[in-house]
């Protein structure tokens, strides 16, 4: 019976800096070989997810956290955050100090001064999953932000912003009770970024979504991932795998808990499950 796999993109088939393993290309393709079908299931925004990884080959994606659902270049879904909605958040995060970037399909982009002040955040980010920082700059971390781009935006899936407290978010949620927020980077108050989309939007409503679409049955998903935002798609697949680099949470929902990434993880689960 062929499976439809959701994978998570960072920490899951990439390292946390970025390095794809040689392994999980091999166990992807050879998965598909199979008649199983792969769907990246990430924060990531389109933009964000590089030629080399659609280069390994791949069925689709969902993006955004759940916002995006794409089928062999086909887009089945695509809720965005209005323009009013977007202005309210640009405006309200200027007016608290706070840096940020809006994500779009069309690219990242910047507040003004991004670069310098959510540095200490992205290296610490880096480090909590066990990168290296050494010489890191938000550029090299991020190198397709764009920087004096347009801010009030009608093509924005979410938005995402350096925490100086804990407070910033729930003050955030407050402020904008149309929106989904969240956090990332740490649980609670050691979170370090914050971010706002559109409200109800998980990567389990996109996997419900992409499924009645295909017209397949989710007692055929799998589902792979290594953070707590990851924990939504494990409980919406018949079977969840989280990385041995995953955190707590997502290990706890999982069915099966296989290495690290960069410990050739992604290839040893595909082929304890039989994807091979």
């Amino acid at each position: 019976m062929s499976k439809i796999i959701f994978l998570d993109v960072d920490g899951t088939l990439v390292d946390y800096e970025n390095r794809l393993p040689e392994s999980a290309v091999t166990a992807i393709r050879a998965a598909r070989a199979k008649g199983h079908r792969v769907y990246l299931c990430t924060g990531r925004s389109r933009a964000e997810v590089y030629p080399n990884l659609w280069d390994i080959g791949l069925d689709g994606m969902i993006g955004g956290n759940g916002s995006y659902v794409e089928d062999h270049g086909h887009v089945v879904m695509h809720q965005l955050l209005t323009a009013e909605q977007c202005r309210r958040v640009v405006d309200w995060l200027h007016g608290r100090g706070l840096e940020f970037y809006l994500e779009s399909n069309n690219g990242l982009f910047a507040s003004e001064h991004f670069e310098t002040e959510a540095l200490p955040a992205a290296l610490e980010y880096t480090k909590r999953k066990g990168g290296n920082t050494e010489g890191l700059t938000v550029r090299t971390m991020m190198p397709d932000m764009v920087y004096g781009g347009e801010l009030y935006r009608d093509d924005v899936n979410k938005i995402s912003f350096v925490l100086n407290s804990y407070q910033d978010h729930l003050d955030s949620a407050a402020a904008f009770p149309d929106l989904q927020p969240g956090t990332w980077g740490g649980k609670g108050e050691t979170a370090l970024f914050g971010d706002l989309g559109v409200k109800g939007i998980t990567k389990a409503h996109a996997v419900h979504v992409l499924l009645e679409y295909l017209g397949a049955d989710a007692a055929d998903t799998i589902g792979f991932g290594d953070a707590k935002v990851d924990v939504p798609l494990l409980e919406a697949c018949a079977f969840g795998v989280a990385m041995g680099n995953g955190g707590p949470e997502v290990k706890a929902a999982a069915d099966y808990i296989t290495d690290d990434v960069e410990r050739d993880g992604l290839y040893k689960a595909f082929a304890h499950i039989g994807l091979l």
